[in-house]
C-alpha cells in the first residue's frame, strides 16, 4: 500500500523547506512534491495522512546512546531503548559498547544487531570498543567489528589514557574509514569528581571535576588526528575551551567532528543545587559561560549534531547519596523539544535544528539516512511543534526515569514515527 504524508511543512536540510506532500511505497520514499494529494486521490490502495500544521522530517538519527543490552538489562534493553528512540522521533541510533560483556567482539555485535531486529522499532548501529574490555590496553579486533556491522568504535564512558594505543586505533580505524570516538577525560584530574569543579560545588562542598580534565584530552586527540589524518569524532562538549579548540582544528583541516547534548545546552551547575542525581552526568553539568559557548559553537557549526548520550540507570541507583549515584540521564525522548528551544530564542533556524539530528549525524558516521530524498528508506517523524506536555517520567518509554527535566513543560511532540515505511510509534495508540 502506498502512504501519502500530505499537507505538512516538509523540512529536509539541503532539499526541502516548506510545504509538501511525501509519498511512500514499497517502504521508500518515491516522492516530495507539492499538490502530490490531487494526483493520487482517486487511487484505492493509498493510505492518507493528513500532516496539516505538522512537521514532516527525516528520522531523527542519534550517534550516541547506551542501551545496557547485554548485561545491564535492569537499566534498559535494546527493545526499551528502541521504544523510546522511536516515542523521541529518533528512527537510527547507534549504541556504545560498554556493556557487560563489552562489545569488543562479533558475537556481541551480532547480538546487539539480532535483538534490535527482534525489537522492530529503530535501526540499531553497534559501535565497537576500541581496545579489548575497554581496559584502554591491547586493541580490539577492529577488523572484525567492522565485519560484524559496527560503524564506528569508542571505548566510551572509559577514556583511552595511552596516547601509544590512541595512536594506534586511529591508524589501524583509518583503513576501514571507520570514526573513532574518545570519552575526553583525563582520569587523574577528574578522579573522584561528581560535578563540575566551581564556585557551585565549593558551596555545596561536593569535589569537583576541572574543565581542563576534558580540554586536555580535546587537544590530545586533535593532535593525534593531526597526526594520523583519522576521523575524531568528539562526544558530549561541554566547556567553552573544547569548543574552541575544535574551532580551530577545523580552520586548520583536520577531520574532527563534535556532538553536543541537550542537557548541556539547557541546564547549568546551578541545577545541582538540590542534591538531585538525576543532574548528574559526566562531563557534568558547567557554567552559563560554557552553555552559551556551545549555543555558538551549534549556531556557526563548530558542533556538527546534537546527540542524547542516552544513559538509562534504575531508580534505586540514582537514589543514592550524590557522590555514590551513577552519572547519566535519560535523554531520547526530550532531545527534540529541548533543541526546539533553541530555534524559539533564536540561537539556531528550524532547519539548522532538524540538520543537526538529521542529514549532519548521518554523514559523520557514513549512514544512508537521516534524509527524505527519493530512492532512500522511509524514515519519517512527524511532529506536532506547537504541541505543549509535561515531561512524566511514568509515561516514557525507557525502562529507567533519570531525567532531570522531570516536571518541564515541553514545547513539540512528535505525533507519528516511521521506519521503512511501516509505523513504528503512533501518539494517538500510546
Amino acid at each position: 500500500m502506498k502512504v501519502l504524508i500530505a499537507g505538512g511543512r516538509v523540512v529536509d536540510p539541503g532539499h526541502w523547506n516548506g510545504v509538501a506532500d511525501v509519498l511512500i511505497e514499497g517502504g521508500k520514499i518515491s516522492a516530495v512534491e507539492p499538490n502530490l494529494q490531487e494526483k493520487f486521490q482517486k487511487v484505492k490502495a493509498l493510505k492518507m495522512i493528513d500532516a496539516k500544521g505538522l512537521l514532516v522530517c527525516p528520522g531523527f538519527v542519534d550517534l550516541h546512546v547506551h542501551f545496557r543490552e547485554p548485561g545491564f538489562e535492569y537499566k534498559e534493553t535494546i527493545a526499551t531503548g528502541s521504544a523510546a528512540a522511536v516515542a523521541g522521533g529518533f528512527t537510527s541510533v547507534c549504541c556504545m559498547p560498554n556493556t557487560q560483556p563489552v562489545n569488543d567482539s562479533r558475537s556481541i555485535t551480532e547480538f546487539i544487531l539480532a535483538q534490535a531486529a527482534a525489537a522492530r522499532k529503530a535501526r540499531v548501529f553497534p559501535i565497537g570498543a576500541i581496545t579489548k574490555g575497554s581496559k584502554g590496553e591491547e586493541l580490539a579486533e577492529i577488523g572484525e567489528l567492522v565485519d560484524a556491522g559496527c560503524v564506528a568504535v569508542s571505548d566510551d564512558g572509559v577514556p583511552v589514557m595511552n596516547s601509544l594505543v590512541m595512536r594506534r586505533a586511529m591508524e589501524y580505524a583509518s583503513a576501514f574509514h571507520l570514526p573513532v570516538i574518545d570519552h575526553c577525560e583525563d582520569s587523574m584530574l577528574s578522579r573522584g569528581g561528581s560535578m563540575h569543579e566551581g564556585a557551585v560545588s565549593t558551596e555545596l562542598g561536593i569535589p569537583g571535576i576541572p574543565k581542563a580534565a576534558e580540554e586536555v584530552m580535546v587537544a590530545r586527540n586533535i593532535a593525534l588526528a593531526e597526526l594520523t589524518g583519522a576521523r575524531l569524532h568528539l562526544p558530549h562538549v561541554s566547556t567553552v575551551g573544547s569548543v574552541r579548540m575544535v574551532r580551530e582544528a577545523k580552520a586548520r583541516g583536520i577531520p574532527v567532528t563534535a556532538e553536543a547534548c541537550p542537557h548541556h545546552f539547557s541546564l547549568t551547575d546551578e541545577a545541582v543545587r538540590s542534591y538531585d542525581a538525576n543532574a548528574k552526568m559526566n562531563p557534568p553539568l558547567r557554567t552559563d559561560e560554557d552553555v552559551q559557548a556551545i549555543r555558538g559553537g551549534l549556531r556557526d557549526n563548530t558542533i556538527d549534531i546534537v546527540a542524547t548520550d542516552h544513559a538509562p540507570h534504575a531508580v534505586q541507583e540514582k537514589q543514592l547519596e550524590f557522590d555514590a549515584a551513577p552519572f547519566g540521564i535519560i535523554g531520547l525522548e526530550t532531545a527534540f523539544p529541548l533543541t526546539l528551544n533553541l530555534v524559539e530564542e533564536g540561537i539556531l533556524s528550524l532547519a539548522q535544528a532538524i540538520d543537526k539530528l538529521t542529514r549532519e549525524p548521518a554523514q559523520v558516521f557514513g549512514l544512508p539516512y537521516g534524509t527524505l530524498v527519493p530512492g532512500v528508506a522511509a524514515d519519517v517523524t512527524l511532529i506536532d511543534p506547537n504541541a505543549t506536555w509535561v515531561v512524566d517520567t511514568a509515561r516514557l518509554h525507557s525502562l529507567s526515569r533519570n531525567t532531570p527535566f522531570a516536571g518541564w513543560t515541553m514545547k513539540g511532540k512528535v505525533v507519528k514515527t516511521f521506519v521503512g515505511g511501516n509505523v513504528v510509534y503512533d501518539r494517538d495508540e500510546q
